[in-house]
């Protein structure tokens, strides 16, 4: 289904929906998706109360949602603002969305947004196009603000001793305001959690080189899955970072990283995210991780396989 509705103060934005879930973006703004969810339910995504229904101007805010940014992160060309209307073109369950010209960078973003007709599954594929006359070098940085009380899921390497693994596995990757010791964190044998916690308002954020190129939200008994790639050819930004967790009192971002690629003139480079709503129950103990994530899991990677 697709109609026209107003959500969070934006009288112009899409809703897409099949049987079971439901995504809202807004046209008024944006490439953004504001919402995500079963039908009538939680919405996954954080939207800031501030913000809601904002217009126009040249501050960047937040809003929350899910949107498209270019990494690696630098002030002001990561925050060009998304404050104004973009275009949009609709066709058979999927609707893409163009923004204008960013005027400082050259850099156009765009969002091609496919709900399955029958299934809990979304695919987000981001595009950056350089329209500038010469080539630059940038990632398409995939972010989701979770809302609040949340725990985010993503995997570890595989344990293997010492004798026969001599070599690292992977890069963890922390930012000057990183502490190890939060509690907001929990560093397991088979997965990192993090939790949001609104109670702490405190900035945390690490990155890793997700090579299982997946990461999960639990919330309230629901959970929100998002697959991407993992390519042990190409180099990622951030010491090789393609997955982010980031948190503050408000929310907690699970982010993904195309490849560190030079664009070249009027080139244009594509990440792609597949989503899945599943029902859990599991705790922040990795044996509960482990029988409702996998399930969930293993179920995206059939429906990708098959075809979506």
């Amino acid at each position: 289904m697709y109609e026209k509705i107003n959500y969070g103060g934006w009288p112009n934005c899409i809703r897409l929906s099949n049987d079971e879930v439901e995504l809202i973006v807004t046209t008024d703004i944006g490439p953004r998706i504001i919402r995500f969810g079963y039908i009538n339910e939680q919405n996954f995504f954080y939207l800031s109360p501030e913000d809601s229904g904002r217009t126009g101007g040249g501050d960047w805010r937040i809003y929350g949602g899910h949107r498209l940014w270019h990494a690696p992160e630098a002030k002001p060309r990561s925050y060009y603002p998304d404050n104004d209307p973009v275009n949009y073109t609709y066709t058979d369950h999927s609707i893409k969305l163009i923004q204008a010209k960013e005027t400082t960078t050259g850099i156009v973003k765009e969002m091609e947004i496919t709900l399955s007709e029958h299934k809990n599954q979304v695919t987000v594929l981001h595009r950056l196009v350089n329209q500038n006359l010469w080539d630059l070098e940038l990632t398409p940085w995939s972010i989701s603000a979770m809302a609040p009380g949340g725990l985010a899921i993503i995997p570890q390497e595989p344990f293997g001793e010492g004798d026969d693994y001599l070599l690292p596995a992977r890069p963890l990757v922390l930012w000057q305001y990183t502490k190890m010791n939060d509690t907001r964190w929990i560093w397991g044998d088979k997965y990192i959690q993090a939790k949001q916690d609104p109670a702490k308002t405190s900035e945390q954020k690490i990155g890793v080189l997700n090579k299982q190129g997946w990461a999960a939200y639990l919330l309230n008994g629901s959970l929100f899955i998002k697959q991407f790639a993992f390519d042990p050819t190409i180099l990622y930004p951030d010491f090789n970072c393609n997955n982010e967790i980031y948190i503050n009192g408000d929310f907690l971002e699970i982010e993904s990283l195309g490849p560190l690629t030079k664009i070249q003139a009027q080139g244009t480079i594509e990440h792609t995210e597949h989503w899945l709503l599943a029902r859990a129950e599991a705790k922040e103990n990795e044996g509960s991780v482990d029988e409702h994530i996998f399930v969930s899991l293993d179920e995206l990677i059939t429906q990708l396989k098959n075809g979506g």
